[in-house]
């Protein structure tokens, strides 16, 4: 009777617990400017709903009870966008806006700010403010917790979609290789894929293929920023002060720490929608998707999230159903159209395709195509405005043409017969007899100085009416960038004990590699490079890709350690941090520690005295090698052989070998296996002198061979 109690004490616990969610409210990027210079992105509409509306709309699908609201920029302006009671509209979910320090100036102090306020109390959700989703939350947070039971170092739950190369809401600048056990979905490596310079390559520590048999390297994946966290998910941001962004930073720290010991894991959504209002290009992509009901039950008929009510026509068509809007006998409406409450649309204007804002004015002969108009914007007659952004209370005159890519910021007037060229960004000049009295931009005001001082000629361009400050055009963060492919759904197989042979599949296809690692020039100690091109689908040794920089890290880290006489447990622990920090495989760490270990052994006169120094340096620093994550002592031997053959401590490679073999950081088999490998044999390496010497190592091996064999026969004859 007693478990029955038990277990039943727990599972009532688990009724009453709070499903609470965090939302980081501000982007902490600069993406959206001018329209975010004075107006917080999760605040700016989308499909006439405020992204922030949205989000509190998708946390309410999935269960949640509670939820606080991280917001530092505009935080006012956020705090009085959330409804007065405190409460979600129909959810009965509590909403708690929480201002954080001006000093938050990214999504690691944001988690700090959390950490040291105590908001969260159990399981948690965490989402960005700029999220529209219909996934089911709730089923991942089952699965994070049915996990924990079994294991409570699952501190993370990543919800992850697939998709295609060039899906709609797929920032083509903003993607990642994510390398997951094919059985358990964790998350076993992390590297983002950058638009510029292109990444082509995506490096694999080779300790994953020998700790996991199948895994599945996804380049497929659209990364929705939902996150179901452990409470001591935040307590971790607080312990290191280097995590700034969530995955960059938290995800890679965590999958790289020797000391941590914590798993990530991925829910790979099959069903639903989930995306990021992430720049101008996934805007209008999931503006589209609303409009097309690809985000059901989260559409303009149904479950608005601002309460306004839509009629839904065919064509998708959505025109406020409260008779407030006026449209022309001759105006003509397209498809994938919304037009809010009070707006009108003048005789023979052309809308299509577009988002109308509440209490706008399209001028007669107008044509507004793929275009998003915020609330109480005027646009006079025989205008043409194509896939441009324009703000509130905007006023564009008679004869005005705005081509594509434009944004306009809120109270801009422009014309009449303006012409904006692609991609311009206005925002309106500042009234420098109003004092600012928000001192938390000042960056952005900084700016938007620069960028008034530096308007020669402006309004003539724009109208002499204008108000307008243009802002220079850099390069577009919407560009598409070729030569990122996707590697779709592949996975590794390992074939064969010592690694050398793998079997590469696409999908359900599978292809195995007869050549071996030979051919491939496949060195036992490097990580693996894969391409993100499917075409070219080969494992390369990885590159030395900052490995000089590392090299120069570790040596002065033992010089310190060396010099100031540290125990091998604190060099382990620096060596482990420096790791993380530069990203390299442990194999790498290894052979910058026995080379640190061959250069501190000083060279003497004399046999006996030589041979006393090596045993005094491998016996304070020895175990080093084998405390820095891992023990792979054929690879130590290698790293031996290697650094030995280009340094002037060449003759004592026998020496120090044996010294190792003494203290038991290698053994007779690691030795055996080492000289039976090609890579001792200096097989593939360029003549020369170096190739000489790995081949004159590899004879000192074979009398040392000789002399375990001679050893062995004693033994048995006694």
């Amino acid at each position: 009777m007693g478990p029955k109690a038990a277990s039943g004490k727990e599972k009532l616990m688990e009724e009453d617990e709070v499903l609470q969610a965090v939302i980081l409210a501000d982007s902490f990027d600069k993406r959206f400017r001018p329209l975010t210079t004075r107006t917080p992105r999760c605040l700016l509409p989308i499909c006439n709903a405020t992204l922030l509306d949205w989000t509190f709309e998708s946390l309410a699908l999935a269960g949640v009870q509670e939820i606080f609201v991280i917001c530092r920029s505009h935080a006012e302006q956020v705090k009085n966008a959330i409804n007065p009671s405190g409460l979600v509209p129909g959810s009965g979910i509590k909403i708690v806006p929480i201002m954080t320090a001006k000093e938050t100036f990214s999504a690691g102090d944001a988690m700090r700010d959390v950490y040291t306020r105590g908001l969260v109390t159990s399981d948690f959700v965490l989402v960005m403010g700029d999220l529209v989703s219909n996934i089911r939350i709730d089923e991942v947070v089952r699965v994070h917790k049915e996990r924990r039971k079994t294991n409570k170092d699952a501190i993370m739950t990543m919800v992850v979609k697939e998709s295609g190369a060039s899906h709609r809401t797929r920032p083509q600048g903003d993607s990642a290789v994510f390398v997951l056990d094919s059985e358990t979905s964790e998350c076993l490596h992390y590297e983002p894929v950058s638009a510029y310079p292109p990444t082509t390559m995506t490096r694999i520590p080779r300790e994953l293929l020998e700790a996991h048999p199948e895994i599945e390297i996804r380049n497929d994946l659209i990364d929705c920023s939902i996150d179901v966290c452990s409470v001591e998910v935040p307590s971790l941001f607080q312990d290191n002060f280097d995590y700034e962004d969530i995955r960059r930073d938290f995800l890679h720290g965590v999958l790289t720490s020797d000391l941590l010991m914590k798993n990530i894991h991925c829910y790979v959504a099959k069903d639903g929608y989930a995306a990021r209002v992430k720049d101008t290009k996934s805007y209008e992509s999931i503006s589209k998707d609303i409009l097309s009901r690809w985000t059901f039950p989260l559409v303009p008929d149904d479950n608005h999230p601002s309460g306004h009510v839509y009629q839904h026509t065919r064509g998708n068509r959505y025109i406020a159903t409260d008779n407030s809007v006026s449209l022309a006998r001759t105006c003509k409406i397209g498809n994938n159209t919304l037009i809010g409450a009070g707006t009108k649309i003048l005789e023979n204007a052309q809308i299509i395709g577009s988002v109308i804002g509440q209490n706008c004015v399209i001028g007669a002969g107008s044509i507004i195509e793929g275009s998003y108009i915020f609330d109480g914007t005027v646009i006079g007659a025989q205008c043409v405005v194509k896939r441009s952004i324009i703000g509130a209370g905007v006023t564009i005159k008679e004869k005005t043409r705005v081509e594509k890519g434009c944004l306009v910021g809120d109270g801009v007037v422009v014309g009449p017969l303006a012409v904006l060229d692609p991609f311009e960004r206005l925002s309106k000049r500042r009234d420098k007899t109003v004092v600012v009295e928000e001192e938390e931009d000042n960056d952005e005001d900084s700016d938007i100085e620069e960028i008034e001082a530096n308007q020669d000629g402006a309004s003539s361009i724009l109208g002499k009416d204008s108000n307008a400050v243009v802002w220079p055009q850099g390069p577009s963060e919407d560009d598409d960038e070729d030569g990122i492919a996707v590697y779709k759904n592949q996975r590794i197989r390992r074939l064969g004990d010592d690694g050398s042979d793998l079997e590469l599949s696409d999908g359900g296809s599978e292809s195995s590699d007869e050549e071996g690692s030979e051919s491939s020039g496949y060195d036992s100690s490097s990580d693996f490079e894969i391409p993100t091109t499917p075409s070219s689908a080969t494992f390369l040794p990885s590159g030395a890709m900052g490995e000089s920089e590392f090299q120069r890290e570790v040596a002065q880290s033992l010089e310190r350690a060396f010099a100031e006489g540290h125990s091998v447990d604190n060099a382990a622990v620096e060596l482990k941090t420096l790791r993380m920090a530069s990203n390299v495989s442990l194999s790498r760490v290894r052979e910058a520690v026995v080379s640190a270990i061959v250069e501190h052994i000083q060279i003497v006169d004399g046999a006996l005295p030589q041979r006393k120094e090596i045993s005094r340096v491998i016996a304070r620093w020895g175990a080093l090698i084998n405390q820095i994550g891992g023990i792979d002592a054929e690879e130590t031997v290698s790293a031996l052989q290697m650094h030995c053959a280009s340094s002037e401590r060449f003759p004592l490679f026998g020496q120090i070998l044996a010294e190792l073999y003494q203290a038991d950081i290698v053994e007779e088999d690691d030795i055996r296996a080492w000289y039976a490998s090609t890579a001792a044999k200096g097989t593939g390496l360029k003549a020369g002198p170096t190739a000489e010497n790995v081949k004159r190592c590899w004879a000192v091996g074979a009398r040392m061979i000789q002399q375990f064999d001679e050893q062995e026969s004693e033994s048995e004859s006694e």
